[in-house]
């Protein structure tokens, strides 16, 4: 089995995203585990995406039976589908109200940004500064639920809590790691 990217750069970039994805949902299946099913069901579905998106980050380095175009298709559905349950239909409770807003906003704004700039069949044609935005908006959104964590009292979620607010982001990292090295004229299966 050959890997898809040849710089050392870029194979550390995937590298660490993987394993650092790895060990936080391994710390959040352990989390579901310890406080229960009843009350952890949410972060067993959240899991279940963003597994599905690490095990297709895997298949894409090593070139095993994924294009680019089903990658960037089914990743970018995954990773809606967390933005779309975890930030906007089920939000977690917020200190203030404003900073909900704010977090609301980023989310509707990161599920267009996916939408736009991966799901449509001309995504090659987008600059890297494009494909990072989507990676600090994340960034941001995840920055602002720490601060919330912080300010409000610590209890026995609160690890957990920081643990699961930081997997999407280093998802996403990786995500736009391996699309910014594509170019126009690599050529990919056009099939989803």
């Amino acid at each position: 089995m050959q890997i898809r990217f040849k710089k050392s750069a870029k194979i550390f970039d995937i590298a660490i995203t993987s394993v650092a994805g790895m060990l936080s949902v391994g710390i959040m299946l352990y989390g579901v585990g310890h406080f229960g099913l009843q009350e952890a069901w949410p972060e067993l579905v959240l899991n279940m995406f963003y597994i599905a998106c690490l095990v297709m980050i895997w298949m894409y380095f090593f070139n095993y039976r994924i294009t680019t175009q089903q990658f960037n298709y089914w990743c970018s559905i995954s990773v809606g589908i967390t933005v779309l349950l975890r930030d906007i239909l089920f939000p977690p409770p917020l200190a203030f109200y404003s900073l909900h807003l704010i977090c609301l906003v980023l989310s509707v704004l990161l599920l267009y940004m996916l939408t736009y700039f991966y799901a449509r069949k001309d995504w090659r044609s987008y600059t890297k500064r494009n494909l990072w935005s989507i990676c600090i908006v994340d960034c941001l959104i995840a920055t602002l639920y720490n601060y919330d964590i912080y300010i409000e009292p610590f209890n026995e979620y609160t690890n957990y809590m920081l643990t699961e607010i930081w997997i999407r982001p280093t998802i996403t990292y990786g995500l736009v790691a391996c699309f910014v090295t594509e170019t126009k004229d690599q050529s990919t299966s056009p099939g989803r």
